[in-house]
Parts: structure tokens; sequence; C-alpha cells
């Protein structure tokens, strides 16, 4: 395994349950662009990555809570003036990682502020519901601040895969 899972890890792990960096089965990640197409390439990594991967019947799931994760991404962390065209180097980066009965996709953006789940009673509404959704397809979320080199945070969920 590379050292991109491993390094990625390490401001998560306070946030997530005790998960070793050397178990890691099978570690892929991917750099976003800041344009809203980037949604629909998230998703088309993940499903790739999952069904090269064997995670059973969480595909759908995951692909659900990446969706959510890399919206509020692009919509709630990247400055105003952020250029959303085509660049190499995207600001928001995705990593999936599995281990044996664990996955863990984790979106990582260049803001400093918590996610915030906000309050609504209405479930058709459009934006509001992106954590509501995370917490409802997935078994935990958290985030994390950076720590390091590396500026902002991560928004990770993770999901149980049956053995």
């Amino acid at each position: 395994m590379g050292t991109n899972g491993s390094t990625m890890l390490q401001p998560l792990r306070q946030g997530l349950p005790p998960l070793d960096p050397a178990s890691v089965s099978n570690a892929a990640s991917c750099a976003l662009p800041a344009r809203y197409e980037a949604v629909r390439e998230a998703r088309r990594f993940t499903r790739r990555t999952l069904e090269g991967w064997d995670t059973g019947d969480r595909v759908d799931d995951v692909c659900l809570v990446v969706s959510e994760l890399v919206t509020n991404a692009l919509r709630h962390a990247l400055p105003a003036d952020t250029v959303r065209h085509q660049e190499l180097n995207g600001p928001v980066r995705l990593h999936l990682m599995r281990w044996t009965e664990r996955l863990v996709c984790a979106v990582r953006d260049p803001s400093h502020d918590s996610p915030v789940a906000r309050e609504t009673d209405d479930f058709a509404a459009e934006s509001g519901r992106g954590l509501f959704l995370v917490e409802s397809f997935s078994d935990s979320w958290g985030w994390h601040p950076l720590a390091g080199t590396l500026d902002g945070k991560v928004v990770w969920a993770l999901f149980r895969l049956k053995p």
C-alpha cells in the first residue's frame, strides 16, 4: 500500500474507531475539481473502486454518502473566489480505504469550519439534509481538522462490511 492511505489517516485517528493504517487492505483516492460535475465523477470513481474491491451490498449506500460529502465540500468549504474550472489538482480530495470488515470514505477540503447539520423538517428540501443522509446511510461519521502541512479538514463516514 502507498503512503497516501496511512498519512491520510493520521489526522482522522482521533475521530475514527481505532483502525490500524498498516492493516488497510485497499486504498484509493482522487482529486476533485471545484465544480459540481465533480459529484458525479466522485460517485463514478467510488462505484468503480468498490466493485473492484467486492464490498458486497454497501456500494449504493457508500455512493450516496460520497455524493453528499463531496457536495458539502464544494458548496460550503471552498472560498467564494475559488475559480470553478478544470484544475489538475482539485481543492477537494476523496479517499476510500477498506479493511476486512470496514470501509471508510473521507473527503478532504480546505475549510476549517466544522460541518453543521441544519435543522430542517422539510424532507423535500434540496439543501440542508446532506449530513442527515450521511448519518442515515453510514454506520458512523465525523470530522477532524488536518494537522501539519495539510490545511483544512477531513469529513469521514464509516461502513461495516459483511465478512
